[in-house]
């Protein structure tokens, strides 16, 4: 260790001396209450040290003590389920322990260390045998829907397993297994939180991210390792949607972060999801959740640090051959602390951290903070073999909505899924609140091969949907001036089977039963539905039939409530509807094609 003293305080940055030899993101005690700290830049032993907890109080001079490691993480069974802060200690157990505030200087172990584990090793995994990273030494069963593989470190130098316990019962503090180097193994080890864990290979992404939510889904779909972000002024729905997508994507499992939200949407989290039902396993979706809670009234400096947290959870899960999400609520509020960093203390305008400010006040290395945290996704093979993904799903809370801000535009530069939230829809109680026209994906064309295997018209009836969509926007410029009425049957058609894309498809229900959740096929058999609705409305429009008989159909009706009246394992009443549908077209059609043959 080795010891320097502060010389100077601002805020959550502290200046110190006689650091020589620490290095860049090394950890630091600091002060007389040994408050969490990271070296965030370092000259000839004079350090910036970035504060993780509250140090009101502190004063020039006191001890700073290097721990000469970077700021890690305890990787290990007991994760899932634990609900963290941004450095990993798990607020439960700090809670049982001093109350329900945070105390400064505070230390909590991240993984119960008492508890027992019963890890079930690899047969051929013995004393003698070869070593490498990634390499699989057994299995602990960490909840009922989650099963961790217990790995050698990439950290471990050792080529060899000099000494090995084999099955057993073994607390996470317990030695299993040594190297020639006499390295210990156990069941936890460490991995630096701004690291990014190693892999065999990096693969392109195929597979789509089913989240149950239609809009995303068939239109903006996400990849199992893609990127995404959910843009969008206050009451817009961020947290709601992020919330529908932790509860019934098909992720393996979910790393959900609370990075500076307020704490009642915590709460939220917090109370909701031990009483959901994981709809594939048919137990609680708590024990596939690892919750990082940095709520708005904790350390702001320490919203940064909850980022990369997740990410490394996730990447270690990763690297089992797990599908993982993350849900990053918000980036915004991480951006926050960075534009913090950079107020004004002098009339120059320089700030905390001496640096000139950028955009709108906002440092000039944001984008690499933020690719930093991005580019951490993708579908990959360990190096043990295993296929596994990391899906980031990062909210953004533009202030009044304005999407050109600085930190919207410069996430837009890393991900290739955007899920821009309209505030008119939102005021009109619409949800999700995904607006059609400024969304996107980059992905639909790299999900088109596994949507045509389980359903081929996926990619015909999304694309014509869409087109439709695209339409009626640009038929409404003419309704709001001159009315409706002034436009051709076709055209009200349009507007007619737009509407009941938005109600019958577009808009779901997150407190119905029914419509919470919606399977694939199900998504696929509606919008298919509308969509030859449409086609054979249009086809009668042309031979005659007034649109007015067309809008009195009560086909059209039973199509928009179907999301909330057919549960999913009971689609084969969406084929009765469209057999109604269908002789009701039909007797349409006898009428009208008879009238146009004179």
């Amino acid at each position: 260790m080795i010891e320097g003293k502060i010389t100077r305080i601002s805020g959550p940055i502290v200046f110190a001396e006689g650091l020589d030899g620490c290095g860049l993101y090394d950890v630091v005690d600091v002060g007389e209450k040994k408050l969490i700290g990271e070296i965030i830049r370092q000259n000839k032993g004079n350090a910036t040290i970035q504060v993780y907890e509250e140090d009101t109080g502190m004063h020039i001079g006191e001890k700073v003590v290097c721990q000469q490691r970077p700021l890690s993480l305890r990787l290990g069974p007991g994760l899932v389920g634990t609900i963290y802060d941004g450095i990993q200690r798990p607020l439960k157990a700090m809670a049982e322990h001093s109350g329900a505030f945070l105390l400064p200087g505070e230390r909590t172990e991240p993984l119960d260390t008492k508890k027992i584990w019963h890890f079930d090793s690899l047969a051929e995994i013995k004393a003698g045998c070869p070593l490498k990273p990634g390499l699989v030494l057994g299995t602990v069963k960490e909840t009922e829907s989650v099963t961790q593989k217990i790995m050698v470190s990439p950290a471990v130098r050792g080529r060899v397993l000099k000494t090995f316990k084999g099955s057993g019962d073994y607390t996470v503090d317990d030695v299993i297994g040594t190297t020639e180097f006499d390295e210990e193994i156990k069941l936890s080890q460490y991995w630096p939180v701004r690291q990014p864990r190693p892999y065999a290979d990096k693969l392109e992404v195929s597979e789509p991210l089913i989240t149950g939510q239609r809009v995303i889904d068939v239109f903006f779909p996400l990849s199992k390792g893609g990127t995404a972000a959910i843009p969008g002024g206050f009451g817009t729905g961020k947290t709601m949607t992020q919330h529908a997508i932790a509860k019934w994507c098909d992720a393996d499992l979910i790393v959900y972060i609370g990075c500076g939200e307020r704490g009642n949407e915590m709460t939220e989290v917090l109370t909701e999801f031990p009483e959901l039902v994981d709809p594939r396993t048919g137990r609680s979706i708590m024990e596939r959740t690892i919750l990082i809670a940095n709520t708005s009234n904790m350390p702001v400096a320490a919203r940064e640090v909850s980022l990369y947290s997740g990410i490394t959870l996730a990447e270690y899960y990763r690297d089992m051959g797990l599908h993982v999400a993350i849900m990053a609520d918000s980036t915004s509020r991480y951006s926050e602390y960075e534009f913090i960093q950079q107020q004004a203390y002098s009339k120059y305008s320089q700030g905390r951290m001496e640096e000139m400010p950028a955009e709108e006040g906002f440092p000039a290395y944001l984008p690499t903070r933020l690719a930093s945290f991005y580019e951490r996704a993708g579908r990959v093979v360990s190096l043990e073999g295993e296929e596994g993904s990391v899906s980031v799903i990062g909210a953004v809370s533009p202030p009044g909505g304005d999407f050109s801000e600085p930190v919207t535009q410069h996430t837009k530069r890393f991900i290739r899924c955007f899920w821009a939230l309209d505030r008119d829809l939102a005021n009109a109680r619409h949800y999700p609140a995904i607006g059609w026209i400024n969304s996107y994906s980059e992905y639909a064309a790299e999900v088109r091969e596994w949507w045509e295997k389980h359903n081929p018209v996926w990619w015909t009836v999304r694309t014509e949907a869409l087109e439709l969509l695209k339409r009626e926007d640009r038929l409404q410029s003419i309704v709001r001036l001159i009315g409706p009425d002034s436009l051709a049957s076709s055209d009200q058609l349009v507007l007619k089977v737009s509407d009941m894309i938005k109600n019958g498809f577009l808009q779901q229900n997150a407190f119905d039963d029914v419509d919470m959740y919606c399977s694939s096929e199900k998504q696929i058999m509606i919008i298919q539905l509308i969509m030859d609705f449409y086609k054979r409305a249009l086809a009668l429009v042309k031979s005659g039939c007034p649109l007015v008989k067309i809008n009195s159909m009560a086909a059209a009706d039973e199509i928009v409530r179907i999301k909330m009246v057919v549960p999913n394992d009971r689609l084969e009443q969406i084929a009765e509807i469209r057999g109604r549908m269908n002789s009701q077209f039909a007797e349409l059609e006898s009428i009208y094609s008879k009238a146009s043959a004179f």
